[in-house]
């Protein structure tokens, strides 16, 4: 386990602040104040890592912060740790303003300890009002339920709630300062692909990079790749990536020697694509240091149509694999790669890894199957979650095949795992389960493969997506739900419907009677694009969490009232929870915008 991108992995830093009064009161508190911190620290290390694998390292003051002078040491010391998002805890009283964190980039929260003995809830309230008149949105974290000055132990709300935030801080931490790769740009008219370098830069601090995509023809054309990988990704895509039917007419059908070099093109482009994101020393060694450098990119896209496409095969394959928890060198961390380049689908593909460290499905939200549609088209009706309906999520490109829910979690059910739980076992069986067959060339002129699964089996996913609204700025829409396993009779006729050759998820969003839930078509039709990224888990409440650090409003989302954890100024602008976050979000700003 390693992180690939340039950079130290974002620390967390442990405030432990303390009523400053000496020669008795803060003596008094000294050691339980610390141990608080010690005991946060423990909890973070040992129930989160980084997407790349690695345990998230905690740094805790030297000492007790009590004032001014021991907030600007700690300060000082995590600047040097390389610390990014800050966690402040006492049980008691304190000087509100004086040992207050006033980084105004990075994401803040306090834990006030809810004992009757010592005010840490008078001071957490008094804190967060500090915060709120000084514009440094900030977390409160207060437990339900009272407990005796010397419980040492995180009660569970308290602890969910330290995840969230912190799991929202980390991302925000870990996307500031990398990249997103465009290789090509718009040519079909697809809003998402017009990177806006504006918004990568102002709401989550990442730089757009762009790169015309015949720099992969030439790295193809000068051998800039390594050969020996490119062999031994070759014969394992030779091995484990079955081709599927050849659905073209005969007339169109490409002979042998053509689909031979389509495989070996398709091999050398997810090389490459690799290598424009992250960089690789081989390149290095071969004398060519520019491209072996890479662009430091956390997300990219491919966008081939139709210029590309239209005489080189497409970047299905390469989406598809760079998108997986595994290829030719083994079980890896996954990438995050859009197809079309619809980078605001990559963004929240990229919000979705951070939060659950998974890999991530993009699809395009296709087609929303009523009960009776289904039943008139198959003769069979839907039950179970589907029931009501379903939306046939379905793309040629980047959906990743971990989505064929091969895996399985503690308990045997079908899952999407953290790639250093996956075995080795189970990403054959992700593999066995998918084929690849030739992409239908009427869209696709220069060939190329389509990945060919249906999800097997329910599991709890989260649908996200951003737009771009003018006037307002980016909105993230958010819906939870299941994928459904349909009997095989009525998913070959619906699957037969549109493209079959491409990998198709049937999703349930939790509907509830209202709004854009009021039903399964309303979800459909509420949705702002015509794609969608899905996460493994139930992650909305994670994903409103960060949204709120972004300065993103969230405009749909079925997540209950109680699991929405915003800063606590976001109750200043209104009762109304979505209402309020509009007017938040307006009145801050992006986070690294310029006011």
């Amino acid at each position: 386990m390693a992180n690939r991108l340039i950079g130290d992995l974002p620390k967390v830093g442990i405030r432990p602040v303390i009523d400053g009064r000496e020669g008795g009161v803060r003596e008094s508190l000294d050691v339980q104040v610390m141990e608080m911190a010690k005991s946060a620290a423990k909890f973070i290390e040992d129930n989160l890592r980084y997407a790349s694998g690695e345990p998230v390292q905690c740094v805790i003051a030297d000492t007790c912060i009590g004032g001014v002078a021991e907030a600007a040491m700690c300060a000082n010391k995590f600047k040097k740790e390389g610390v990014a998002v800050s966690l402040t805890v006492t049980p008691c009283w304190c000087y509100g303003t004086e040992v207050m964190d006033t980084d105004p980039l990075i994401p803040k929260a306090v834990w006030g300890f809810n004992g009757t003995e010592r005010p840490g809830a008078v001071y957490l309230a008094a804190a967060l009002a500090g915060y709120t008149q000084k514009g440094l949105p900030t977390f409160g974290i207060y437990g339900r339920d009272v407990q005796d000055a010397g419980d040492t132990s995180i009660p569970a709300d308290v602890q969910e709630k330290i995840l969230r935030f912190l799991k929202a801080g980390l991302a925000v931490a870990q996307m500031n300062g990398k990249s997103y790769l465009s290789v090509g740009y718009s040519s079909m008219g697809i809003a998402g692909s017009m990177v806006d370098s504006n918004f990568f830069q102002d709401y989550l601090g990442i730089r757009a990079e762009f790169v015309d995509s015949t720099e992969i023809l030439r790295r193809i054309d000068e051998g800039i790749f390594d050969e020996s990988e490119y062999e031994k990704a070759l014969a394992w895509t030779k091995e484990n990536c079955k081709e599927g039917a050849d659905l073209n007419n005969p007339e169109k059908q490409a002979d042998a020697a053509r689909k031979q070099h389509e495989w070996e093109t398709v091999v050398k482009m997810t090389l490459i694509c690799r290598d424009l994101m992250i960089g690789n020393p081989k390149l290095i060694e071969m004398g060519y240091r520019e491209e072996g450098l890479g662009r430091n990119a956390i997300l990219g896209g491919f966008q081939g149509q139709r210029q590309w496409t239209d005489y080189q095969p497409n970047a299905d394959f390469t989406e598809a694999i760079l998108n997986s928890s595994f290829d030719w060198n083994g079980i890896r961390q996954s990438f995050i790669f859009a197809t079309e380049n619809d980078s605001l689908n990559a963004v929240p593909m990229l919000f979705g890894h951070l939060l659950s460290n998974t890999a991530q499905i993009f699809s395009d939200v296709r087609t929303y199957w009523s009960p009776d549609a289904v039943k008139r088209v198959t003769g069979k009706e839907l039950t179970g979650k589907a029931k009501n309906g379903i939306i046939h999520l379905i793309n040629s490109g980047s959906t990743t095949l971990d989505a064929t829910a091969q895996q399985r979690d503690a308990e045997g059910n079908p899952a999407m795992k953290p790639f250093w739980e996956i075995t080795e076992e189970e990403a054959q069986k992700c593999l066995d389960n998918t084929l690849w067959p030739q992409t239908i060339r009427e869209y696709f002129r220069g060939g190329g493969y389509s990945s060919q699964f249906k999800t097997e089996g329910e599991m709890p996913v989260t649908m996200s997506r951003v737009n771009l609204v003018k006037g307002v700025g980016p909105v993230l829409q958010i819906a939870e739900g299941w994928t459904v396993k349909l009997d095989q009779d009525i998913h070959k006729v619906l699957d037969e419907r549109t493209n079959p050759t491409w990998p198709t998820t049937w999703f349930v969003p939790r509907t509830n009677d209202k709004g854009a839930f009021k039903d399964v078509y309303n979800v459909m039709a509420n949705w702002g694009a015509n794609h969608g990224a899905i996460s493994y888990g139930h992650i909305g409440a994670d994903l409103i969490t960060l949204a709120s650090m972004l300065r993103i409003p969230v405009s749909m989302h079925n997540i209950s009232d109680n699991d929405v954890f915003r800063p606590s100024a976001w109750t200043a602008f209104g009762e109304e929870k979505e209402g309020s976050d509009y007017r938040a979000c307006a009145n801050y700003g992006s986070l690294y915008g310029i006011k």
